[in-house]
């Protein structure tokens, strides 16, 4: 659940920061452009590694620099013991252009070479020490930086999708993206990205040295690399696969527990914990398979790829052992070469160990581009413009709709709703009464026909400033974990304390607020678990005065009260709607029986119209829910 920022009444709400802290420069950015850093707004749709890199160039270049040191410090690493073990312990007279330079400055006394090899030891760790820590800094930033930038742009993008979307896709497993996958990409950055650029240039280097030395050594080495890189290859695939539907598994177990504690009420209630726990066990037993199988594949293949390197060293050990005892190379360049040639197997060796890390990186931003990828089925046409101020009248032209073509929702529905009119909808459950109102919000867009606002079409606006302009009281209200006076706010955060405390008094909200410990500064509990249904409902009423929109949706306002909370509610209820346009929908007709206009809705048409008391003469429909629920009332009444 999300939390709100914490302060008190007496600090006001702050304006949104960018990424670097700054504030949005530009407010009329589209949709979610201002939430994606601005060197990624124009390709955050079909997002590539590229993509993300490009932003962090200067740590990047810097981290290569660091690792082009690191790789010079492996190459220069075993000279100082030849130099030692072939110049001075063997007491021969060398040749090497090396020796000659050390002689030509330090003479030829082997004490004085052997420090000078103990000085050039301790410089070549501390070359390696310094640029293996800046690239593992400059590593750190880029990789926190891009979770950062990728977590938002996920995360705005999730927002903006339509409904239907998130009525589609489980929860828990949008939370696994935006959480899980994107920490194996952060993994893989952190310990793969620059570290495969240090084991390529020191590969490449100890192959051109090693063929400067003796080419023969060099091709008996080679010749485990193509058996070695088809077993790696292969393997990576199998291991891929196994790390995709691991995470699909703990995508599950996200689901699962996300759905048990947001209903933890109802569990309750029903006793279903043991069933709950079957379920998790069920989830997390197919996710522990699934891991081993993946385990099971990443431990065969690091045995082999060593027992294959292995194979390699002995021939070359044998090879060169044989070369030493006919004196054609001296024991310095046979330690040289075997050193160079553990560098060389080194990439290889660091490729089979990091599979599992690039598999999991892998699938992770398959699926983060998989949501990435997915269009907005509600977006702003071309030229859609900033909604004026709106007098409040609605109209449905011959409007449609259907959530699937086996499920017509709406047909050809047509109605109009003048400003400042309260309209009720009233109808048997699932005729569309709900849609109707979402349709008003742009929440769907109808399959033909024309929603209009003011006689224009909504679809003209764009989305945010159309709906900033209407305010919702739903039947079950959401209320986010933080202060009272957040949650009022939070249909306008720039409110002040006197228009949030206005806001209160207004929806008889004050008179319960007052009598908490800290007032308005009192924590609500997660969804506002911690005050009753006639509070939670006067907080949202609250909530829709401080936006002050001309037009209200009222979808069950008062469903569930007791009688003295439905009082309290109507009270501010009838204070909230005056002078705006109001859409009421209720199932109880008497909350409805003062609406300026009630539209009878059935089979995805408004079939009757009227005022109460013209529709009870009718004698249709409505006449008969208001005599069926009349005797419902007695019967309970007696």
């Amino acid at each position: 659940m999300k939390k709100l920022p914490t302060a008190s009444l007496d600090t006001p709400p702050a304006p949104s920061l960018d990424d670097r802290g700054k504030a949005p420069a530009d407010p009329e950015l589209k949709d979610n452009e201002k939430l994606v850093p601005p060197k990624m707004r124009k390709i955050h749709k079909h997002l590539t590694v590229a993509d993300l890199l490009s932003p962090h160039k200067k740590a990047l270049i810097l981290g290569f620099l660091a690792v082009v040191g690191e790789s010079a410090a492996n190459l220069l690493g075993p000279w100082p013991i030849k130099i030692v073990l072939d110049d001075v312990a063997s007491k021969k007279a060398s040749h090497g252009a090396q020796i000659a330079y050390i002689q030509h400055w330090v003479g030829t006394d082997p004490m004085a070479i052997i420090k000078v090899a103990c000085i050039a030891v301790f410089a070549i760790a501390a070359l390696d020490a310094i640029c293996s820590y800046f690239e593992k800094y400059f590593t750190t930033n880029v990789s926190q930086w891009i979770t950062y930038d990728l977590r938002r742009i996920l995360y705005a993008h999730i927002q903006r999708l339509s409904l239907a979307f998130h009525d589609q896709k489980r929860t828990g497993d949008l939370i696994s993206r935006v959480t899980s996958d994107v920490d194996d990409i952060q993994s893989f950055i952190n310990q793969g990205l620059l570290s495969s650029f240090i084991n390529t240039l020191t590969l490449l280097g100890m192959v051109v040295v090693m063929f400067c030395i003796d080419w023969r050594f060099t091709l008996i080495a080679m010749s485990i690399v193509p058996p070695l890189f088809f077993i790696v290859f292969v393997y990576t695939r199998k291991i891929k696969k196994a790390a995709r539907d691991a995470r699909k598994r703990e995508g599950q177990i996200f689901t699962v527990v996300q759905e048990v504690l947001s209903s933890i009420h109802v569990v309750k209630a029903f006793t279903r914990e043991d069933y709950e726990q079957q379920r998790l066990e069920e989830a997390s037993l197919e996710s522990v398979e699934t891991a081993i199988r993946s385990r099971s594949l990443k431990a065969k293949l690091n045995p082999i790829v060593d027992v294959v390197v292995a194979i390699g060293t002995s021939l070359v050990l044998w090879y060169g052992a044989r070369l030493i005892l006919s004196h054609k190379i001296e024991p310095g360049t046979l330690v040289l070469f075997v050193f160079y040639l553990k560098q060389m197997y080194k990439p290889m060796q660091e490729l089979s160990k990091m599979t599992d890390t690039y598999s999991k990186a892998a699938v992770g931003f398959e699926r983060i581009q998989e949501v990435l990828e997915t269009d907005k089925e509600i977006k702003d046409i071309r030229g859609a413009k900033k909604a004026p101020k709106f007098k409040g009248k609605i109209e449905f032209d011959k409007v449609s709709f259907s959530y699937s073509p086996e499920q017509q929702i709406l047909k050809d529905m047509s109605f109009v709703i003048e400003p400042g009119r309260v309209a009720a909808l009233i109808g048997p459950t699932g005729v569309g009464k709900t849609t109707i109102v979402n349709m008003i919000a742009r929440f769907y867009d109808p399959d033909s026909g024309v929603v209009k606002i003011d006689g224009t079409d909504i679809k003209k606006y764009k989305q945010q400033s159309l709906r900033e302009q209407i305010s919702f009281v739903l039947q079950d209200n959401v209320l986010f974990h933080g202060t009272i006076w957040q949650n009022i706010a939070y249909g306008r955060p720039e409110a002040s304390k006197e228009e949030i405390i206005e806001a209160a008094k207004q929806a008889n909200a004050a008179e319960f607020i007052d009598k908490m410990p800290q007032g308005y500064n009192t924590i609500v509990g997660e969804r506002g678990i911690t005050l009753s249904g006639g509070q939670r409902q006067r907080i949202a009423i609250a909530r829709a005065i401080i936006r002050n929109a001309n037009i209200l949706i009222l979808d069950e306002p008062t469903s569930g009260l007791d009688a003295a909370s439905e009082k309290l509610v109507f009270e501010a209820l009838d204070r909230l709607m005056e002078k705006k346009t109001a859409i009421v929908i209720a199932h109880r007709l008497s909350t409805i029986r003062r609406a300026d206009v009630i539209f009878v809705v059935n089979n995805g048409a408004v079939v009757e119209s009227g005022t109460h008391e013209q529709l009870m003469e009718k004698g249709g429909l409505y006449a008969e829910l208001h005599e069926l629920q009349f005797k419902q009332d007695e019967e309970k009444a007696g």
